[in-house]
């Protein structure tokens, strides 16, 4: 018998739902209304049926970031878009995703873009320190403010979390701890990399799988390869940071960022049942649903359904 799903930092089943409705990081709006889908989806009650004790922490109450996002254009430093606002919002998230770990309690944190993960992740390693990411994505996000063509910050917390060009950083972004090392973090699912990108990955030795390494290898050697690269003895925490644009956008139309050739849904869904499994899963993100951008109601339903059910997965669902 194959090890079913267990959460060792959790024996008693806690998690924080942490929303992150933010779509600073990049200028397509919409993407700011994916955590209410899918608690509109019912993913709260969906955890709770798995026997988790769900809350929810809205750090981001109380400010309408989406209104500044339109509005402030000025929140610009050299080509980067909105740093102030970023630096803001992720600084929140930081503090929530801490406080929910500091409480015993797993932070699933939803999205939002993905320039949220500089909060998630820097809250996750400090109080975490030896933890490992896993960012799964058709992107590496890990552009400097020197080598991004858009300015966008959703293809830049990376960079920011291993302090990557650091003469360059925005002002409101110092604050973001060089709390990720080279050895500490792989990618799966890569398909649209950038070349500066690329030329950051070979040059830090970063263990990047890309849909190659999952054609040629299946996506469970592919998972083994980066465990065994990030947590080779197995007692590393993880984080999980998903954007759902790694699954086909034949499954999730409805992101801003689609590439076509991605994991099926299968794999996706395996992915993180697999995680599960080894018992060492101490934070995840769902991120990027854009239901804004999908053609008709069909499109909505098959993104925010994939999402509730990655996390759904990371979280003790199995098929038997």
């Amino acid at each position: 018998m194959l090890p079913g799903p267990h959460y060792d930092f959790y024996q008693d089943k806690k998690l924080s739902l942490v929303l992150a409705p933010f779509s600073g990081g990049q200028g397509r709006p919409g993407v700011e209304d994916g955590p209410k889908y899918m608690l509109k989806h019912g993913l709260q009650d969906q955890l709770q049926d798995l026997g988790w004790k769900v809350g929810v922490r809205e750090p981001l109450a109380g400010v309408d970031y989406d209104k500044r996002n339109e509005q402030d254009k000025s929140d610009v430093y050299q080509n980067v878009k909105r740093p102030q606002l970023v630096g803001e919002a992720t600084e929140k998230i930081q503090k929530s995703v801490r406080e929910s770990l500091d409480n015993g309690e797993m932070p699933v944190t939803l999205g939002g873009d993905h320039s949220i993960a500089i909060g998630t992740v820097s809250g996750v390693f400090s109080k975490y320190p030896d933890a490992c990411l896993l960012w799964i994505d058709a992107h590496a996000d890990i552009n400097t403010p020197s080598t991004t063509d858009s300015g966008n910050l959703h293809g830049c917390p990376v960079s920011f979390l291993m302090g990557l060009d650091a003469e360059n950083t925005p002002p409101s972004l110092k604050w973001v701890p060089n709390c990720v090392k080279p050895n500490k973090i792989a990618y799966i699912g890569l398909r649209d990399v950038d070349e500066g990108e690329k030329k950051i990955l070979k040059e830090n030795n970063i263990k990047a799988y890309s849909m190659y390494h999952v054609d040629r290898y299946g996506i469970n050697g592919v998972i083994e390869m980066a465990l065994e690269a990030i947590n080779p003895d197995g007692t590393s925490p993880i984080h999980l940071s998903y954007d759902v644009d790694a699954v086909d956008p034949m499954y999730v139309p409805a992101t801003g960022t689609p590439v076509r050739g991605g994991l099926t849904l299968r794999e996706s869904l395996f992915l993180t049942e697999r995680i599960a499994e080894t018992g060492r899963l101490v934070a995840l993100d769902v991120v990027e649903c854009n239901p804004s951008l999908a053609a008709h109601d069909i499109h909505v339903v098959d993104t925010i359904s994939a999402g509730c059910a990655i996390a759904r997965c990371a979280l003790g669902e199995t098929l038997l």
